[in-house]
């Protein structure tokens, strides 16, 4: 399995007790796993922000809660769930690429007396998530057509068993370029989702480092997180909303004449539709995912110290 290597900086060592000055080798897994594990908390509200992003513009429309409310009645504790071995796939597959990626070309420019720049993570995030995005196209779309499914007619649904039972029938049924289906959109909202992610946190955990009395511990991982929550679900949004209706839709439009559908039917509005379930979603599988991160770091670290 191959790794990454990690040289910690001045800064990390200045106001961490338990780091030596010294290069760490990180498995490359360590964000396919930290992403994993957050996504079994939020994976219910990953589902409720599918579910307002394709809801109807005419009819019935629910709010966040209500939405939560409805799926609950409707199948169900075990409804939230649904999905959720699609949510893992694409964990595996789309984080940890873009996460061991993003750490690889970060390494190339860290050396004991400088570290890159904002801009040069940004750089790097963009290349990270959008490999990351292709990555996990396939893993995508089962997550959204899965926790769609319940909210189609009966003669609509796919019922795919499980995440691999879904791709057998998607390259069956539909061939193997359905499992890329939307992976434009998909891959442009990975650049975006990275860079909010990844650099900002690198970005703000650095300053917060380096400009307040804060340590390197679970305060500064919290509040990195947190802001790179934040920005993540910001710019994210409006690729996000045409990311599932793209890959939930049954017809093949594309992105231009979907974009006109949208704006005809609801304005300007659409670029931040489901904003608010979407930070929800996004801030906590943040500061989750980080936070993991962290204490995988941090145990391997010991670990390491030990031998």
């Amino acid at each position: 399995m191959p790794t990454l290597t990690k040289q910690v900086t001045a800064t990390e060592l200045k106001k961490s007790g338990d780091v030596k000055k010294t290069i760490i080798h990180y498995p490359f897994w360590f964000g396919g796993s930290a992403s994993s594990l957050a996504a079994c908390f939020t994976h219910p509200l990953d589902l409720v922000q599918v579910r307002l992003q394709t809801q109807a513009h005419h009819g019935v429309r629910r709010n966040m809660l209500q939405m939560f409310v409805h799926v609950a009645q409707d199948d169900g504790i075990k409804g939230l769930y649904r999905g959720l071995s699609a949510a893992q796939l694409r964990q595996l597959t789309y984080s940890m690429t873009r996460f061991g990626v993003y750490e690889e070309l970060k390494d190339k420019f860290t050396t004991s007396k400088s570290e890159p720049s904002f801009f040069t993570l940004v750089a790097m995030a963009s290349a990270s998530g959008f490999l990351g995005g292709v990555a996990g196209n396939p893993g995508d779309v089962l997550n959204v057509r899965m926790q769609h499914d319940a909210a189609l007619p009966p003669e609509k649904r796919r019922n795919y068993k499980h995440a691999i039972d879904g791709l057998i029938r998607m390259t069956k049924e539909e061939g193997i370029r359905s499992l890329w289906r939307g992976v434009w959109p998909n891959s442009s909202r990975a650049v975006l989702m990275t860079v909010g992610q990844l650099a900002t946190y690198d970005g703000f955990k650095r300053a917060l480092l380096t400009h307040t009395p804060l340590q390197d511990n679970l305060n500064t991982h919290f509040t990195a997180s947190f802001l790179a929550g934040f920005v993540a679900t910001t710019i994210c949004s409006p690729v996000d909303v045409i990311k599932t209706r793209v890959m939930s839709a049954h017809d093949k439009k594309g992105i231009g004449h979907l974009l006109a559908d949208i704006y005809r039917t609801e304005g300007f509005r659409w670029m931040f539709k489901g904003w608010v379930p979407s930070f929800i979603r996004v801030g906590p599988h943040t500061i989750l995912t980080f936070l993991f991160l962290e204490q995988h770091k941090k145990i391997y670290r010991k670990l390491k110290q030990s031998e």
